[in-house]
């Protein structure tokens, strides 16, 4: 039994609609945001690069800030291909877990190896007084409404697929990761992900919201 849903219902949206959950776009422009959490890794994310790069796409790469310390290389191919940075914690915290200076002293760790004022929580769990001392740090919220569930072991890449096609729509911030645990699913995942919507007209673009700089 899964628990988690593949799509963010749109009245969940409204109810906490400090997050961001999805860009507002119209129907007749279909744009849609691919997002990638938990890297960057080796030989993952490197091959995330090659296929966005292979369908003109771009994306946003929600970094962990150790990874990020331990792949330096990867992170500034991440930026030199033209895609964003967006913060996930250094240590890929849980924020329901932990006080609200850690979990923000933990997130601020991160800007010793990339800056971005784009964060999003590691499993979206975040109480919302660590979202108002994020966001007095100039950091603003992605959520996602679009979830791929390629972490999970006991779905199949086809499966994974199937919710991206239902679900998917002009506007749709998609979650992906780049890990290892992923990478049984994501191998296929990916490339006909990016298939689909680039036949369906989509186009593919980084998060840049207003008063947010690309990353550095």
């Amino acid at each position: 039994m899964r628990l988690y849903l593949d799509y963010i219902p749109k009245w969940y949206q409204l109810l906490m609609s400090k997050y961001h959950w999805s860009l507002k776009t119209s129907k007749q422009d279909k744009v849609v945001y691919l997002t990638f959490d938990d890297g960057p890794i080796p030989g993952v994310t490197p091959w995330v690069l090659q296929q966005l790069e292979d369908y003109q796409a771009q994306a946003t790469f929600f970094a962990i800030g150790d990874n990020a310390r331990k792949n330096p290389a990867i992170l500034e191919a991440i930026l030199q291909k033209g895609h964003q940075l967006g913060n996930h914690t250094y240590n890929h915290l849980k924020g329901w877990e932990h006080s609200n200076e850690d979990y923000l002293a933990n997130a601020l760790l991160c800007e010793n190896h990339f800056k971005s004022t784009l964060f999003r929580p590691p499993y979206g769990r975040i109480k919302k007084k660590q979202a108002r001392l994020l966001n007095q740090a100039h950091y603003q919220i992605i959520m996602w409404d679009v979830l791929s569930g390629d972490w999970d072991a006991n779905r199949s890449a086809e499966d994974c697929f199937r919710s991206i096609r239902k679900h998917a729509k002009p506007g749709s911030i998609i979650v992906f990761h780049d890990s290892i645990k992923s990478w049984p699913r994501l191998k296929t995942l990916l490339p006909q992900t990016l298939e689909y919507l680039q036949n369906a007209g989509y186009r593919f673009e980084a998060i840049k919201l207003q008063n947010t700089p690309i990353a550095e």
